[in-house]
């Protein structure tokens, strides 16, 4: 994913949503701008597990070692999750992701608290192949 957003200014915006119906509607509109993804996304082993809606994510690097996100979802709400995860991540090497609490960052948006149970799980589900296919750059 290319630069979209800056971690502060995703921050600020959340905490300027009036309600609750605000914040989806913002969610949405971060997931709309994600960029198209590529045509090689949508490959079975680009699933994640654990997600209710068909979500893809690739973690790739660039010549720099900074992290590359693609991703995408059938659902318009949960392409704004990962939007906003890939707003969290990006610029940083997949040292920078282990070690980053994504956690709290969204603790600090007030997301995870209003997300339903099985939304929760399955951004969960997304942070941890983000995690897992970051490690493997790590080991290699």
């Amino acid at each position: 994913m290319s630069v979209f957003l800056d971690r502060d200014i995703l921050v600020y915006n959340f905490h300027r949503c009036i309600n609750q119906e605000e914040k989806y509607l913002y969610i949405i509109e971060l997931g709309s701008a994600l960029p198209i993804p590529s045509k090689t996304l949508y490959h079975p082993k680009n699933i994640v597990p654990g997600c209710q809606s068909q979500v893809w994510i690739t973690v790739n690097t660039d010549k720099e070692g900074l992290v590359i996100l693609d991703g995408d979802s059938d659902s318009a709400l949960v392409k704004g999750l990962l939007a906003i995860i890939f707003c969290c991540y990006q610029r940083m090497t997949p040292q920078d992701i282990i070690y980053f609490n994504v956690r709290s960052w969204l603790l600090n948006l007030n997301l995870i608290q209003q997300l339903t149970p099985s939304r929760s799980n399955g951004l969960g589900a997304m942070i941890c192949v983000i995690h897992k296919q970051s490690q493997c750059f790590i080991n290699h």
